[in-house]
């Protein structure tokens, strides 16, 4: 794997070990005030992040057009904002970084949803 499907991958696992790491802890402390913040970190971040370079690896054309860098810039920035966001959120200082978060999550999703058509129709 290489290209952008590596960096979709190496992101997604960093995710998911700092997920890991964060649930084990709400466990040992009894305290899931934040397991909302944590699910989309596992979710968003893990999962989602994955399959997008699992479709990049798949479809080495798509991989190779400048869109799929924007995506991953957009996808890593979603993630990165929504997160933190939430925990705000929960902990009522604020919705604003959840709402861009938020925001740039769905922008992320639907330039995966352009690039799947476009490469469909392409004949990728």
């Amino acid at each position: 794997m290489k290209g952008i499907s590596f960096w979709f991958f190496a992101t997604a696992t960093i995710y998911v070990a700092i997920g890991m790491a964060w649930g084990i802890m709400m466990s040992a402390t009894g305290d899931h005030k934040l397991a909302a913040a944590h699910a989309h970190l596992n979710l968003i971040g893990w999962v989602t992040m994955a399959l997008f370079g699992t479709y990049y690896h798949l479809v080495p054309k798509a991989a190779e057009n400048v869109l799929a860098k924007i995506h991953f810039a957009i996808a890593t920035a979603g993630v990165l904002i929504i997160v933190p966001g939430i925990v705000m959120a929960v902990q009522q200082t604020g919705e604003t970084l959840a709402k861009i978060g938020s925001t740039l999550t769905l922008l992320s999703m639907l330039v995966f949803v352009f690039t799947v058509f476009r490469n469909r129709m392409a004949g990728a």
